[in-house]
């Protein structure tokens, strides 16, 4: 998808003169000037945010941003406010909210200290961390049975990082492949390109559980990493933060966030109608006690 915008005049004009757009004063003015929220989603991470069958972004994290959509167009008053979509990919995605692009970003994106740099985040919507795919007859089930082995990722993420240090620490001798996608990545796992996918076990499943035989995959290994996922947003507008804070926390105090939960990861998803089955972790539980956007990451 692109971001398109009509300007006077009539002339038609591309994505990157939304970016100018959304810099120009807060987040909150704009919409209540009559502007749009620009919502960042991703193509393939199921269950967080993905493409259904007729290429309409759903999932996890697009709910909640739907639900943050509801507490903006309060705040401003905006009651026409138009929320519209942009497609982002692993590579992209900081850069998109980093350039002002798009407001908030529904995805499966880790809060970290580097990240923080360029981005703000929200509370965490969920708690995950990295672990291998492998074929159903493979023998691999911990990294170091990879050795000398291909190894793939998705550019652009921490546990991709996480693996060529561990590679380096190691000293496993691992060839690692960079897929520019998750999709891609699993592909290349079915396909023996590939001897293993490393990533957030949580989108394995997901991913897993929507292929045309998921029987032939299963998710293996320890946690190589700890990742608290939540929702990107500008980093230099605090009032459009405490917002989207204010309404996360409010989401999980009442418990409005347990339903959408259930229906993303104990419910049949699209496109295949079938369940992950995964309830809410001990990590997530404890963290939602206290919800808070600090993260020791």
């Amino acid at each position: 998808m692109q971001t398109k915008l009509w300007v006077r005049g009539g002339a038609l004009v591309a994505c990157a003169l939304v970016g100018a757009v959304a810099q120009a004063g807060t987040v909150l003015e704009r919409v209540a000037a009559g502007g749009k929220l620009v919502v960042a989603h991703r193509e393939s991470s199921i269950p967080f945010s993905y493409l259904d069958t007729e290429k309409r972004p759903v999932g996890y994290a697009v709910d909640l941003c739907l639900k943050l959509a509801e507490a903006v167009r309060k705040k401003t008053g905006a009651k026409g406010m138009q929320v519209e979509f942009v497609q982002v990919s692993p590579a992209n995605r900081i850069a998109t909210i980093e350039e002002g692009k798009a407001d908030l970003e529904c995805g499966s994106t880790t809060n970290n200290a580097e990240r923080r740099q360029k981005v703000a985040f929200t509370i965490p919507h969920f708690i995950t961390g990295a672990r291998m795919l492998v074929r159903a007859d493979s023998k691999v089930d911990r990294i170091e049975d990879l050795y000398g082995k291909r190894l793939v990722s998705t550019k652009g993420t921490t546990p991709l990082k996480a693996v060529e240090q561990a590679n380096r620490e190691r000293l496993l001798h691992l060839t690692i492949l960079e897929a520019p996608d998750h999709a891609k990545a699993v592909e290349m796992v079915e396909s023996g390109e590939a001897d293993a996918f490393v990533m957030d076990d949580v989108l394995l499943y997901g991913l897993a559980a929507n292929r045309p035989h998921p029987e032939a995959l299963k998710v293996v290994g320890k946690f190589l990493t700890t990742e608290p996922l939540a929702i990107m947003l500008p980093k230099n507008d605090p009032e459009f933060k405490k917002l989207i804070d204010e309404e996360m926390r409010r989401l999980i105090v009442s418990k409005e966030i347990q339903p959408i939960y259930d229906r993303w990861f104990l419910k049949a998803i699209p496109p295949n109608e079938k369940p992950l089955n995964l309830p809410v972790s001990y990590l997530l539980k404890d963290f939602w006690k206290y919800p808070t956007d600090f993260v020791p990451f």
